[in-house]
């Protein structure tokens, strides 16, 4: 008895130890049909976490991409449900010619790092500034964009300048420069951080701050379209580029994006972009349009208007 008692037990740890072994890869919402797809969908180690190759991508049949769902009109989600805006067209673009399937991945700006870094994500097009402190844990690729801060303040009290700031109520986005930016060069400024960009901007419209500092094409954008608020502050700091982000390591990746970037400025694409996803917000002023938009990643920053005390920062 004791002896038929011992076979069993053996037998079930046997079948229990099959089973882990059986589970421990799988990521969680993300089952494979089967050991093809295991094997299709597997990640490269890095220093700062895993990622897929290019080759991996097309096999997997798909490409995960982190965008904002909630600002408008660059990432965000519309009336239906779908995304929509300027890093969207880009991302259904760079799906296309992967020949693979669109996954759009909702994500904060305090996060773009660490959805990289954890392999939530294969890219991230979320208004991405390229800056030193980023470069030394994301790679990447050539801009696309660029962009200054702006301030936006109800028209009641319109803030005009830095110092137009000091002992007030400032709203920022968590983990965007800028946050990094008023935290350094103006202390005096009193910040109300927000993990979403539409959580800051029921507070502005509450009146639980001040003003609100992002990206310039953005507050301009949102103070087209809600009345009793004022763009004050058009451009503090230089122009800045915005850039796809990758995995730190993912050389790949990297490369074939930084051909797909030259490739599409050959044909003038972000400017096809901005006509269709920022024209009816902005205009088609030309002049507008040149400050924004960068082709083949060749930033030309000779319109840069900021004063030489203010560091460059942006969202």
């Amino acid at each position: 008895m004791k002896f038929t008692k011992m076979i069993s037990a053996v037998f079930a740890a046997a079948a229990m130890t099959l089973t882990m072994a059986g589970c421990g890869n799988g990521e969680s919402g993300s089952t494979p049909a089967n050991s093809n797809a295991q094997s299709n969908t597997s990640e490269t180690s890095s220093a700062s976490g895993s990622f897929r190759t290019v080759d991996q991508i097309k096999e997997s049949g798909e490409i995960k991409i982190g965008v904002f769902s909630d600002k408008n009109p660059f990432g965000y989600v519309d009336n239906d449900g779908k995304y929509q805006g300027y890093d969207v067209y880009f991302a259904e673009r760079i799906a296309k010619d992967l020949d693979v399937k669109l996954t759009l991945v909702p994500v904060e700006a305090a996060a773009r790092v660490e959805f990289l870094e954890t392999a939530k994500v294969d890219i991230v097009l979320a208004n991405f500034t390229v800056t030193d402190e980023r470069k030394q844990k994301v790679d990447f690729a050539p801009a696309y964009m660029k962009v200054a801060l702006g301030v936006v303040s109800p028209d009641s009290a319109i803030i005009k300048s830095v110092d137009d700031l000091k002992g007030k109520t400032l709203i920022v986005v968590k983990g965007t420069t800028a946050e990094t930016y008023f935290t350094e060069n103006a202390p005096d400024v009193k910040l109300q951080k927000y993990d979403e960009y539409n959580e800051a901007y029921s507070a502005l419209q509450d009146g639980r701050g001040n003003a609100f500092s992002t990206d310039n094409t953005e507050v301009l954008a949102w103070a087209k379209s809600n009345p009793g608020f004022t763009v004050g502050i058009e451009s503090l700091g230089s122009a800045d580029a915005i850039a796809p982000a990758v995995t730190k390591g993912n050389e790949t990746l990297l490369k074939w994006l930084t051909d797909e970037i030259t490739a599409l400025g050959e044909e003038q694409f972000f400017h096809k972009d901005y006509d269709e996803t920022l024209a009816d917000v902005y205009g088609a002023d030309e002049t507008y349009k040149e400050n924004l938009v960068v082709e083949g990643g060749k930033m030309d920053t000779s319109s840069e208007t900021a004063s030489n005390s203010d560091k460059s920062a942006s969202a």
